[in-house]
């Protein structure tokens, strides 16, 4: 069965985000998935994406678009001088995870959470920790569990 998967990637740092992408579409190439990629402002709007994407899936008949087995969802935030850090951080995390257990969906949560711009850089490298394929590698093995348990995509 082929697998096809939705790269959610937020652009607020570009250069950290291509070398997320770059390493979650590696991986996803290497285990011969096909992807969709969409791209939104900041770390915020993930989850909303994310459920934009779920409730496509979840129209069946209506929605004549690809079918996903997982999501690969992709950022950075850095900590600044405010609390804003927090906010973003917490609150986008709390909303992911709310809809993978709501939705039994597959996810590879890539979203970094770093002190500053040098830890961003290390943890995104491909040749470093490639967190980005790290990602694609969860969201593609959470696909085949979801399978193994016998339900459906979400």
């Amino acid at each position: 069965m082929a697998r096809h998967f939705l790269i959610i990637d937020a652009r607020f740092y570009d250069d950290i985000a291509d070398e997320l992408v770059r390493g979650a579409v590696a991986e996803l190439d290497a285990r011969g998935a096909t992807y969709d990629r969409v791209s939104v402002p900041g770390v915020l709007e993930v989850p909303a994406a994310l459920a934009m994407a779920l409730q496509t899936q979840e129209r069946g008949e209506v929605y004549q678009g690809p079918r996903y087995q997982g999501y690969v969802l992709l950022g950075c935030v850095i900590r600044g001088e405010t609390s804003h850090y927090d906010i973003v951080a917490n609150e986008s995390a709390r909303a992911i995870m709310t809809l993978t257990i709501e939705k039994n969906a597959a996810i590879g949560n890539g979203i970094l959470t770093v002190e500053n711009r040098d830890q961003a850089l290390v943890r995104a490298g491909v040749q470093e920790k490639d967190k980005g394929g790290v990602a694609a590698a969860a969201a593609f093995e959470m696909a085949v569990q979801r399978k193994r348990f016998g339900l459906r995509n979400a």
